[in-house]
């Protein structure tokens, strides 16, 4: 037991969490913009159902891609984690809150996660393996 608690302390390295944080992050969001991207007369006409419109469709849909792409950069992370946490409130209270929590059905479980990451890297920061450290 001594041994795995040595490793766990020599495993200490808080940038590299918080890259690994942003590098997740910025995978999902760059996928979830590229999709709406890709689709976007169809992303529209969704959005528009929920009283959202056209012109702030594309504004989610290039600040998922820019974002992931700035969050994995390690560039004005605090920022992008605003904008994408704001992002996921509203898809939590506009679409997946009247589903519950469990993702299976629907729910908000999935968005809460990518809200919470992006509400850690507004605490956090950039950390040591970004741009904004140099």
């Amino acid at each position: 037991m001594n041994q795995i608690h040595a490793l766990v302390h020599k495993l200490h390295n808080p940038s590299l969490g918080i890259f690994l944080l942003r590098l997740a992050l910025g995978v999902v969001f760059i996928n979830a913009g590229w999709l709406k991207i890709a689709n976007i007369d169809l992303v529209i006409s969704s959005f528009a159902a929920l009283g959202i419109p056209a012109w702030l469709t594309y504004a989610v849909a290039y600040t998922e891609l820019i974002g992931g792409i700035l969050l994995i950069l390690g560039f004005l992370v605090r920022y992008v984690g605003i904008a994408l946490a704001v992002i996921m409130v509203v898809a939590i209270t506009k679409v997946h809150w009247v589903n519950g929590f469990s993702l299976q059905n629907g729910g908000y479980e999935y968005a809460f996660v990518l809200l919470l990451g992006a509400l850690a890297l507004v605490t956090l920061g950039a950390g040591g393996y970004s741009l904004a450290r140099w």
